[in-house]
């Protein structure tokens, strides 16, 4: 294996989103991640979590029986760090609760993964990202003036679950490798998302932000940051923010003659836009990308996922892979000495049982009663 973390062991217990997320993140890098599924329970059989398997081993393992929970402590006995993303309690009960592992494991870094925390009065209720963006705050200031619109999933499930979860574990196993101990990593989307939206308190307190969507700088508000519809029904992306960007905007779409409002005048920014617009619709969006080249008018088209893999800086830098026949983002971030292998696809659940219990010690026919009990599969 190659990759920065190729060092690396991490055992993850079957989830859906955001904790196979990070254990992509993380595989993706290099690291070893063996992903414990459950017996009769595909993890593949969500498409979407499809891709999030890529580059992972799995072994299917009954965590109710006595010789299925003792594999999986095995595991853990052998692993840097555990991704699991059960309402609180549940691991507990089931017998690989933090305590247990690291009582096996004094070095282990045992990452939680949860919406609302291992603690606090929401904690054992369920919810969606939604929920935990609604709570945190990041969700008010996205959307229309009439509501609020969720961003995907990608600001609690990907951004603030997912990315605050590999890093504290990274963190985790730094400490515990210059000679801390092992401990508990608990990640909480509403935590990550309310952490993403840092800069928005400052402008908040510096009086640079209002709470009326769509009336301030970067909510597309501004009509120099906004998106506007082309002639052919799709749309460019407009960040003109500093002045010599929008003042190149402005020449580009022909309006440096046009007796212009000053674009800091909130009072004419309906206007500003209107003007923005008619013209954004007298051309297709490939037409006003050509027109754009080369420039800093900060002017991008609005792509498709269908389209993005296919444009012309995306495949100079391979932004997108293929994977198994699957086209997917590439690994990221990139790195200059110690870059990882191309991801593998992602491997039926229980396709290395097998192996990993020969690597465990078990001998053949130890496999064999263990398969026959249903322990694994």
């Amino acid at each position: 294996m190659s990759g920065p973390l190729h060092q690396l062991r991490v055992i993850e217990f079957s989830g859906l989103g955001p904790g196979p997320y990070c254990g992509m993140l993380l595989a993706d890098l290099g690291a070893d991640v063996i992903r414990i599924d459950r017996p009769g329970e595909s993890a593949l059989s969500f498409a979407p979590d499809r891709i999030l398997q890529r580059g992972k081993r799995s072994v299917i393992v009954d965590l109710k029986t006595g010789p299925g929970l003792e594999i999986a402590l095995q595991l853990v006995d052998r692993a840097d760090a555990v991704i699991e993303g059960l309402r609180p309690g549940v691991a507990e009960r089931l017998g690989f609760g933090p305590d247990v592992c690291l009582e096996r494991n004094p070095k282990l870094v045992y990452g939680r993964m949860t919406g609302w925390g291992q603690s606090g009065p929401l904690a054992a209720t369920a919810g969606h990202d939604i929920d935990y963006l609604g709570v945190s705050g990041a969700l008010h200031p996205v959307g229309s003036e009439d509501k609020p619109i969720p961003p995907l999933n990608l600001v609690a499930d990907f951004g603030g679950g997912a990315m605050f979860l590999a890093v504290g574990i990274l963190a985790g196993v730094l400490a515990a490798r210059a000679g801390g101990a092992g401990q508990v990593v608990d990640a909480a989307m509403v935590d990550g998302s309310a952490h993403l939206s840092t800069m928005f308190h400052g402008l908040l307190d510096a009086g640079m932000w209002t709470p009326v969507r769509r009336s301030n700088l970067l909510d597309g508000g501004a009509p120099f940051y906004d998106t506007y519809e082309t002639a052919d029904g799709h749309h460019v992306a407009v960040g003109a923010l500093e002045p010599q960007f929008y003042a190149e905007l402005i020449e580009r779409l022909g309006l440096g003659e046009a007796g212009l409002p000053d674009r800091f005048d909130r009072s004419r920014w309906p206007m500003l836009r209107t003007k923005l617009a008619e013209v954004f619709r007298t051309r297709t969006r490939d037409e006003w990308i050509e027109q754009f080249e080369g420039s800093d008018a900060c002017v991008a088209p609005v792509l498709s996922l269908v389209e993005a893999p296919h444009h012309p800086h995306n495949v100079a830098r391979e932004v997108f892979v293929d994977v198994g026949g699957v086209t997917q983002p590439a690994p990221a971030p990139r790195f200059s000495v110690t870059a990882p292998d191309h991801p593998s696809s992602p491997c039926e659940p229980g396709a290395h049982t097998t192996g990993i219990l020969n690597w465990l010690g078990y001998e053949a026919a130890d496999v064999d009663r263990l398969v026959a009990s249903g322990a694994v599969s």
